[in-house]
């Protein structure tokens, strides 16, 4: 069992640093010290904060190692430095960087054959290790939003995802209503925020069977939605009107037709493909047009998770087992959402599909803890978030790896905030219609 889970560790730090060097060795020196957006670090940033983060988690508290570079702990504190700052600190180069990052890891690796998997909360089950694993991935895909906003010449590519025969699907699915198992208190390397596992109870409820389109959001577009006052919350419309926000991001119109920036490359919005890049505002306003809402974060989860039949929680909506490629639209395979429809075997017991992969899905709820919530390793992962201003996103996106995605992961930013790999489906109580042909 020891083995197995020491062997567990060094897949997923193997996985995440192969990942890394993808994000950063396909761009020169110079792609990786700039900052292409303000709302994003330097690519350099991220790759000595990886490193950094590995080096104070594993080899100085796991491990009990002396510190490397103790000179640099504070350059990359990301709570001491707001993003939009950081390239006026002393970074270090992209070749020491990595000379650094390398390092670290060569020593953790060291430190996990020698360290007895058990005995503590952050030895238990390998959690540290498996928490070093999903803050890197975490980054990789924070590295992959830095790649869709910077600009020049293409520099990642990635195969199309599979196309799956069309069905014809309902456009939702009933959700009963009465009580399920929310969160988790079993899983060895669920962080704070989704735990502990608790009784939910939610009334029935409709839920799009799959993520809204890019051509669905277009007929919002198309009736006015982003002049329509009435759709939007105060300050979403605000948002709006002071930055001239007509459509998604990355979306501009040439004659009758969309267009959209994906990964430096231009192309034609794709009708059947989930939207992306939208804010929760937007989301929130689409729904309202629609005559429907966003699903609250328990009622995701109770379509992502409840099994009718034994009225227990998986782990994921096809059932305990880890997802592979036939399931979901993780881990960066392919640098785009699937088809609206796709990964039939990833559908929840209800049929519901695509709750896993392809993008993140806004939720109404604001990022709270659950009742019994106890800060681990560090308040600064969950706590200091706690409240109305963020909201909870769920699922995961392409640019998510497996390690850091699983039925029970609860992400959250601020509703403002367009850049992430963002979508959503919308949902209705019981018995109330929305807007036809929505």
């Amino acid at each position: 069992m020891t083995e197995d889970l020491r062997r567990r560790a060094l897949d997923a730090l193997t996985a995440a640093r192969t990942r890394t060097a993808v994000l950063t060795d396909c761009v020169e020196d110079g792609e990786l010290t700039a900052q292409h957006s303000p709302l994003m670090s330097p690519l350099v940033w991220d790759l000595a904060h990886i490193g950094n983060q590995e080096e104070q988690w594993l080899l100085r508290t796991v491990g009990g190692r002396d510190a490397l570079r103790p000179e640099i702990d504070s350059v990359y504190d990301a709570f001491e430095h707001p993003r939009a700052t950081r390239p006026s600190l002393p970074l270090l180069a992209p070749a020491e960087a990595r000379r650094y990052a390398g390092d670290v890891r060569g020593r953790v690796l060291d430190v996990l054959e020698r360290t007895a998997l058990e005995g503590s909360p952050l030895t238990d089950a390998a959690f540290a290790f498996g928490m070093v694993a999903q803050h890197e991935q975490q980054h990789d895909e924070t590295m992959l939003i830095t790649h869709q906003l910077r600009r020049g010449p293409v520099a990642l590519t990635a195969p199309e995802p599979p196309v799956h025969p069309p069905e014809a699907l309902p456009a939702e699915v009933l959700v009963p209503g009465g009580p399920f198992t929310m969160g988790t208190s079993t899983e060895p390397w669920a962080l704070d925020n989704e735990r502990p596992a608790h009784r939910r109870e939610v009334d029935a409820f409709w839920m799009d069977t799959t993520p809204v389109t890019c051509g669905a959001f277009r007929q919002f577009i198309d009736d006015g939605g982003y002049a329509e006052r009435r759709w939007w919350a105060p300050a979403g419309w605000e948002q709006i009107r002071t930055h001239g926000i007509e459509a998604p991001l990355f979306w501009r119109r040439e004659g009758a037709a969309w267009l959209r920036r994906r990964f430096g490359v231009s192309e034609e919005v794709p009708a059947d493909e989930p939207v992306l890049h939208v804010s929760w505002y937007e989301a929130d306003a689409y729904a309202r047009w629609a005559g429907r809402r966003l699903p609250t974060e328990a009622e995701w989860e109770k379509a992502a998770r409840h099994d009718p039949v034994s009225g227990r929680s998986r782990r994921y909506p096809w059932g305990d087992a880890d997802p592979d490629e036939e399931h979901a639209n993780l881990g960066q395979r392919h640098l785009r959402p699937a088809r609206a429809g796709g990964y039939p075997r990833g559908a929840s017991p209800l049929g519901v599909r695509q709750l896993i992969g392809d993008v993140w899905e806004w939720t109404s709820s604001d990022f709270l803890p659950y009742p019994g919530f106890a800060a681990f390793p560090y308040r600064e992962y969950s706590e200091v978030f706690f409240g109305p201003e963020y909201k909870v996103l769920r699922g995961g996106a392409f640019g998510v790896d497996p390690v850091a995605c699983r039925g029970t992961f609860r992400n959250w930013d601020l509703p403002v905030r367009r850049q992430i790999f963002s979508g959503f489906r919308t949902a209705r109580d019981a018995g109330v219609r929305g807007r036809e042909g929505a």
